[in-house]
């Protein structure tokens, strides 16, 4: 297979590159950037082709391959390494912004509504919300497991409803 003969059949795949692309990367541009790389290695590794195989497996092999080394090499970047005694770094928590004073006042409303509602949706939820696992909150309340979910269910639905202002 010539050279041109590999260029016209590789830019014959644009389209399907471009899908398959944008189903990887979930961004136009992104896609793109990962486009042009696959066709960078692939004019590049154009002699490790074999013309008897598929192009279009190959070239999707490529992209897919390029897509999963980008994202482990991100990965590695925004990775943090805390060498310092006793990982202080890692387990000093960023205290700064929480105690803001929009922070206490969205706290204060959350426990306000939190706290006005029925014992028997409050209780439950409370302790959901403190870790206790639906079995534990089951057994301590002296109830089924299928009431305490419905009971949290339903807690969370109101709070929704009140707390509108509150969501992104």
């Amino acid at each position: 297979m010539t050279a041109l003969e590999f260029n016209h059949r590789l830019l014959s795949l644009k389209d399907n590159l471009q899908y398959f692309a944008y189903s990887l990367t979930s961004n136009q541009e992104d896609a793109d950037d990962l486009i042009q790389d696959t066709y960078l290695k692939a004019i590049t590794n154009k002699d490790k082709f074999d013309p008897a195989t598929n192009l279009k497996a190959w070239i999707y092999t490529i992209m897919k391959n390029t897509f999963i080394n980008k994202y482990r090499k991100e990965t590695k970047v925004n990775t943090i390494i805390d060498n310092t005694k006793d990982l202080y770094y890692l387990n000093n928590s960023n205290t700064a912004d929480a105690d803001t004073p929009d922070t206490r006042y969205n706290h204060s409303e959350l426990e306000k509504v939190i706290n006005a509602l029925q014992d028997d949706h409050r209780i439950p939820f409370q302790m959901h919300f403190q870790g206790y696992k639906y079995k534990e909150i089951a057994e301590k309340l002296n109830l089924s497991i299928g009431t305490v979910k419905s009971r949290i269910f339903f807690s969370r639905k109101k709070l929704m409803e009140k707390l509108k202002d509150f969501q992104n």
